[in-house]
């Protein structure tokens, strides 16, 4: 993929981006395009203004929910809720949390009775909890939607040079004849991440600088880590042209976001969000971390489930107001984050996060020197049936240790498997040790790892 001279790419980007995309989506029925253009009119309203716009699509949610979805029927007669009687997005607080243990107990009652194209979603991803839910194409719409607006914040668009860096099954498993050329008509390169020898590391950054990429998205430790290897071969990776690099599914640290952005000289944006939960919120080049305020209402809660006022750090809570046909109402993200009070200096009405805690995976080391993903790992473990909870702690080049929470005993087909998938990532002479635990404590922090390395990733 040869380099582009600047007014070659900016005819190119703007027929993808204005013609061969919007022409992509109406196909799938998708109002991405429509959805876009009300959220970059709405991000410079005020935030009164949008409060408003908040519980006027939070009360939509709220009757749909009540006439429509079996789960919220019978949870509001119960605690004799009446979506009719909210004046305040506080109100909120009169319903329960709703966790991944329910969603997998009330899976069917979840959905609208009156939905069409549901697709099935299962992430698990660093909680190593298989959860299975429902997303119909209005939460497509507005997920894309809002994704591309903060996209669109950095300078950069869709049809820009791409590299993503990125470790999830469901992506990496997609790479079809359609999805290939989908990826080359929008100019996206997919590289994974779970492996990373010095021999694959060389051949990223040959494939980066062969690119020349616009814009740089993955996991922050991926991107740092190539970052560290581009410094120790010598190779210069600030001349590129890149004009930003997204991260997102792990908290972003200081040393990384200063690692990306010295190596490949450009600005580092910070994003949160899942499959689960939604766009939350994303960096704009002031430094202010947006909440998606049209489609995202954001609650930080205390140990008991009270929310807690801007400043104070507790438990994100989720709710999505465009989930109508699988709601998701006041949802735990399992995050600690704290919301900030005030307003960022880009002049935008939406609220900010002042902090987020976010999901943290580790590197691993096999005994071959091969750096692999934590998710690597990670997957092996998510959906084995029997497992409620676990953490893989890397004693040493030679021992890793799985903690589990089990539902049921595990036969030795599936352990002997377990020990397989691992060996054949951290080496055949690994000891794989699995013990059996009541519960798996959390970090000092709140938060918990579920993948600990020991072995010092230089």
């Amino acid at each position: 993929m040869r380099a582009s001279s600047p007014e070659e790419k900016e005819w190119y980007t703007s027929f993808i981006s204005g013609l061969f995309f919007p022409f992509h989506e109406r196909i799938k029925n998708h109002d991405s395009v429509a959805v876009r253009k009300e959220l970059e009119i709405s991000q410079w309203w005020d935030p009164k203004r949008l409060e408003a716009l908040q519980l006027s699509k939070l009360r939509r949610l709220l009757a749909h929910a009540e006439v429509h979805v079996p789960f919220y029927r019978a949870l509001f007669s119960d605690i004799s809720f009446n979506p009719e009687g909210v004046r305040s997005l506080t109100d909120l607080a009169y319903l329960p949390l709703l966790d991944k243990s329910r969603i997998r107990a009330n899976t069917e009652a979840l959905k609208s009775e009156n939905g069409q194209s549901l697709a099935r979603f299962n992430t698990g991803g660093s909680s190593g909890e298989p959860l299975i839910f429902y997303i119909g194409k209005e939460r497509v719409s507005h997920d894309v939607a809002a994704k591309w607006r903060a996209t669109r914040w950095w300078n950069v668009d869709i049809g820009d040079r791409e590299i993503v860096v990125w470790g999830s099954p469901i992506e990496l498993g997609a790479q079809d004849g359609i999805r290939g050329l989908r990826d080359w008509l929008f100019r996206t390169k997919l590289i994974p991440a779970f492996e990373m020898s010095e021999q694959k590391l060389d051949r990223f950054l040959d494939e980066i600088r062969a690119v020349r990429p616009k814009m740089l998205f993955g996991y922050p430790s991926a991107l740092s880590h190539i970052a560290r290897h581009a410094n120790a071969r010598g190779q210069r990776m600030d001349d590129l042209g890149l004009r930003v690099a997204f991260v997102t599914s792990e908290r972003l640290y200081d040393e990384q976001r200063r690692q990306i952005s010295e190596t490949f000289g450009c600005p580092v944006a910070n994003g949160y969000g899942g499959r689960d939960a939604g766009f939350i919120a994303h960096e704009c080049p002031e430094g202010g971390m947006h909440i998606t305020a049209e489609d995202i209402i954001v609650e930080i809660v205390d140990q008991q489930g009270m929310p807690l006022p801007c400043g104070e750090a507790g438990e994100i809570i989720v709710t999505h107001l465009a989930t109508k046909d699988f709601p998701f109402i006041r949802y735990r993200t399992g995050d600690i984050g704290v919301l900030d009070s005030k307003l960022c200096a880009c002049g935008r009405g939406l609220p900010l996060l002042k902090e987020v805690q976010g999901r943290s995976t580790d590197f691993l080391i096999a005994q071959d020197g091969t750096v692999i993903h934590g998710l690597a790992l990670i997957y092996i473990l998510r959906d084995v049936t029997g497992i409620s909870n676990f953490k893989i702690i890397q004693e040493s080049l030679n021992l890793t240790r799985i903690s589990v929470v089990l539902d049921s005993e595990l036969g030795p087909e599936t352990i002997a498997k377990i020990e397989q998938g691992f060996k054949a990532r951290l080496g055949q002479t690994v000891d794989i040790v699995i013990e059996k635990m009541a519960e798996i404590p959390l970090e000092k922090s709140g938060k918990f790892r579920y993948v600990v390395s020991k072995v010092a990733t230089v």
